[in-house]
């Protein structure tokens, strides 16, 4: 079996996880799942840096031993990454005597090369970054990465290593290893930083007892950024004899995830240490963007931050994880807004993938009694499209493209609502002579389900784990080359539970406006009625004859009236109204809730999937105490049953009807 060794940065303790810490640990996860998925002996590797200067002065700030305070800080950790299902294999803390052995065996292998010299630093230091910097790296004279503090100017005796020595070294690595730094923007960034020539880094400070004595000079500490890369070595083994069968099994490791901020020091740095060392590189680093909150970076400097607790209790950690996966290009930066976050939440999942598993399993009950087995061939449509899916969502996660492997997924979930919506399994079961072909339908729209769970796996594990329950294919232990593919076999007992994900009416954002004055991006009201597409019965009149002259209305008025396309994403009955249906509708631009007072004519399931006209600009109404935001069309013929106006060749969703 082939070993896969993954590993995040390593976090400073002086404060409590934020979202942004989150997402590096998240996609990390989800390489590291996919790797187990695929059939690969997986160690995924994460920790705390302690050695920090910040992490001594907030220790003391809170009257503990810096060594108490870690103690309790890697419990904090800790219950955030279990929070998040994160599924690590190790956990490394700075202050581990394994780190500390491993610190000392390649600082003694460097100084032993040659390449460590004793010499002066004079220059500006970022506290906040615990990192020295150059006068070109700095902004109005402040550290980009902490604007609101001004960086300190020291002078210290210094160890230093020889980075210089491995500019051309490092050239050729990268000119031999294309892959070596990802994705292509940070490649470009360090290869001109190389080019641009190195100069020689400090690996010590003086005066300090916070820290790793040097070997050669106890009475100086390994400078904290030397000492935190050096983890993901000695993690696995590095300076210890009876474990150098562990390092030989896992060293070196297959990836580095780390922030864009810190590709310098993994990229550059951390390879020339290895070089000198002569130890292996590892094989792939990917310098990840940040997660921004209202266009500001996620940081404690200033005061941007979300707790990813209360982010994965609004909803669970599996929508949240789906939100950081899906939304956001891994590689670069993405924003986070909480009505964003909701409005996906009801989309992707409410309306969309719990709806679409509710449906099935409510169909293999009302027409199978829940058990389904194949009677025939598979839809031929629906197999073509999975092959492609899964062909598309391999390449995606084996080239760490991680949005674009979710969105392979919702493709196959997506097509599964349209072909359940063409093939109409409640008009099949109306015809005894259509029962065959009804017992293949909901197969398909079953195993598609099975698959679309098997590839969101590293996902959302838990929820992934639920619906194959539900759907009748439990997960014994997933394996991509056996399960990811298309099965047209076995019969299956599915089960009809409760919804995987209540759709939430949210009216609380992190941005409050006006509601005449919604915020761009923002959620529109989450709801308006759609009265009955039927207007109220007017007064009898008298027979029909001419319209009077001063009833009509100009063009000017009727272009008052926004008619736009809308397609179905969920329909369901009004609880205690014979009438009303409750209705989710795409609208190009956003998702709407309307209520229709068409129940009468239509089973809430044969309108999923359905492209339909509505108002657009009607004023927000109530109706059985849901807010419907606009109307249905439909014609209601005297003494007929209303029937929704929609397409022979539906318009895309959001066109304007004139």
């Amino acid at each position: 079996m082939s070993t896969y060794f993954l590993t995040t940065a390593i976090d400073y303790v002086n404060s409590q996880p934020h979202l942004g810490t989150a997402y590096e640990k998240v996609c990390a996860d989800v390489i590291a799942r996919y790797k187990r998925l695929r059939g690969f002996d997986t160690r995924f590797l994460m920790g705390n840096d302690e050695h920090s200067q910040n992490v001594f002065k907030k220790a003391q700030e809170e009257g503990l031993d810096p060594l108490a305070y870690c103690d309790q800080m890697e419990q904090v950790f800790r219950k955030a990454w279990v929070c998040l299902d994160v599924s690590f294999d190790d956990f490394i803390r700075t202050t581990e005597p394994r780190h500390r052995r491993g610190t000392t065996a390649i600082a003694q292998r460097i100084y032993d090369a040659g390449d460590i010299y004793e010499g002066v630093y004079e220059g500006w230091y970022c506290v906040s970054c615990e990192e020295f910097k150059q006068e070109k790296d700095l902004v109005n004279g402040n550290c980009p990465l902490h604007p609101t503090l001004k960086p300190e100017w020291i002078r210290e005796k210094n160890y230093f290593f020889r980075l210089s020595k491995y500019q051309q070294p490092l050239l050729d690595h990268f000119k031999a290893h294309p892959g070596f730094l990802q994705p292509e923007i940070r490649r470009n960034e360090i290869l001109r930083l190389i080019e641009g020539g190195l100069i020689d880094v400090s690996v010590s400070r003086a005066g300090q007892s916070w820290g790793i004595p040097l070997p050669w000079d106890p009475s100086s500490v390994v400078y904290v950024w030397f000492d935190a890369l050096i983890n993901y070595a000695s993690a696995v083994g590095l300076g210890q004899d009876e474990n150098a069968a562990m390092f030989a099994k896992w060293w070196p490791a297959d990836l580095h995830v780390i922030g864009k901020n810190i590709t310098r020091f993994h990229a550059v740095i951390w390879p020339a240490m290895l070089l000198s060392a002569k130890l292996p590189l590892p094989r792939t680093i990917f310098g990840h963007g940040f997660l921004t909150i209202n266009g500001q970076r996620m940081s404690k400097t200033l005061g941007t931050i979300i707790d990813p607790l209360a982010a994965a209790d609004r909803h669970g950690h599996d929508p949240l994880r789906l939100y950081l996966v899906k939304e956001i290009a891994f590689g670069g930066d993405g924003d986070f807004s909480w009505e964003r976050y909701d409005e996906r939440y009801n989309v992707d999942l409410a309306n969309n993938l719990g709806n679409l598993v509710s449906r099935v399993t409510a169909m293999a009950h009302r027409y199978r009694g829940g058990r389904l087995a194949p009677a025939g061939a598979a839809s031929d449509q629906l197999v073509r499209l999975a092959e492609s899916v899964v062909a598309d969502y391999q390449k995606s996660m084996d080239g760490f493209a991680l949005h674009e492997g979710a969105a392979a997924a919702y493709r196959l979930i997506d097509a599964n609502n349209e072909f359940i919506a063409s093939t109409a399994p409640w008009t099949l079961a109306k015809d005894p002579a259509s029962a065959e072909r009804l017992a293949q339908v909901l197969f398909d729209a079953a195993e598609a389900i099975r698959l679309a769970a098997v590839l969101l796996e590293p996902i959302m594990p838990s929820s992934s784990r639920e619906i194959l329950r539900r759907i009748g294919a439990p997960d014994g232990g997933l394996n991509f080359d056996r399960d990811g593919r298309w099965r047209n076999d076995g019969e299956r007992v599915l089960l009809q539970e409760g919804p995987l994900w209540p759709r939430k009416e949210i009216s609380v954002t992190d941005n409050p406006v006006p509601p005449d004055a919604p915020s761009p991006g923002a959620l529109p009201p989450l709801s308006a009625p759609v009265s009955s597409p039927v207007p109220a019965a007017a007064a009898p009149t008298a027979a029909a004859g001419p319209v009077p002259t001063d009833a009509r209305i100009t063009i000017e008025d009727f272009m008052k009236v926004e008619l736009r396309v809308a397609k179905v994403l969920s329909a369901e009955k009004v609880e205690k109204s014979k009438k009303l249906l409750k209705l989710s509708v795409d609208v190009g631009t956003e998702q709407r809730t309307l209520v229709a007072g068409i129940a009468e004519a239509y089973e809430p399931e044969t309108l999923v999937g359905k492209t339909v006209v509505v108002v657009f600009n009607l004023k927000p109404a109530k109706l059985m105490g849901i807010e419907s935001n606009g109307m249905v069309l439909a014609a209601s013929p005297e003494g007929g049953q209303p029937e929704v106006v929609t397409f022979a060749q539906p318009p895309a969703p959001g066109t304007r009807v004139r």
